[in-house]
């Protein structure tokens, strides 16, 4: 399905140089992809971990919680819950991935930092988001890398279900955000992420992410049109005595 419009500004121009500037002008991207006719909705990492259990600042949420996104990433945390309403309404499949929480040795090789965090408190920041859960019927998928593909049964469930095009929400941009972009591009997937929907700590990584992803991976849209792609698809796959009914 072809995609009406673009968009005329994103956000990642404020972070390219002059040289980057010229370059997109002449490689660029010009026009979307286009989306498929049988998509399916993941949510990457939708934790309260990374946005708090409170609506604070960034820097404010980081006292509590240190991988937080702080308002930032509510705001997009709200905008996949509208996102998500859509999908829901529209019958567009719906999996959550998240990691697998189980003491297993975790791909990030920083030293970890020494927590006080309560362990009720730490059960409490690997659980969904209550705006974003999942709901009776929903799959939830457990992984241990970046990428919700990477050792799990994300693509043979997406093959299973005939999907053909893949809108990934989530955190974050820079990391499994982005690392799932590309493995459901491989997948021949086609891949769209509304950029409303993603988030990450820093603004450069966020959108320089962003801009790669539309460059290779995926279309780069937001909350809007991929709402406006749902309701249309089923939109045109009503049958005819309902629309006939409407």
């Amino acid at each position: 399905m072809a995609l009406t419009r673009r968009m005329a500004m994103y956000g990642w121009e404020n972070f390219l140089s002059e040289r980057d500037k010229l370059h997109d002008q002449q490689w660029g991207k010009k026009e979307l992809s286009g989306f498929g006719s049988k998509p399916a909705l993941v949510l990457i990492d939708m934790y309260y971990s990374v946005v708090g259990l409170t609506r604070e600042p960034i820097f404010e949420s980081m006292k509590t919680w240190p991988g937080s996104m702080g308002l930032e990433g509510w705001a997009a945390v709200d905008k996949t819950a509208e996102l998500l309403a859509v999908a829901r309404e529209t019958g567009v499949p719906v999996v959550h991935v998240k990691g697998l929480d189980n003491g297993m040795k975790p791909w990030v090789h920083r030293k970890p930092r020494t927590s006080t965090m309560s362990a009720e408190m730490k059960r409490k920041g690997q659980q969904i988001c209550d705006e974003v859960a999942p709901i009776a019927g929903e799959v939830v998928i457990e992984k241990t890398a970046p990428s919700g593909f990477q050792g799990t049964p994300l693509a043979f469930h997406l093959i299973s279900m005939g999907i053909d095009t893949v809108i990934l929400c989530g955190e974050s941009t820079s990391g499994c955000l982005r690392a799932s972009a590309v493995d459901a591009a491989t997948h021949r997937f086609k891949v769209g992420v509304p950029m409303d929907c993603a988030y990450d700590r820093t603004e450069a990584s966020h959108w320089m992410n962003l801009y790669d992803m539309h460059q290779k991976y995926a279309d780069v849209v937001d909350a809007e049109m991929a709402k406006a792609y749902f309701r249309k698809l089923a939109a045109s796959t009503e049958p005819a005595l309902t629309r006939m009914a409407s």
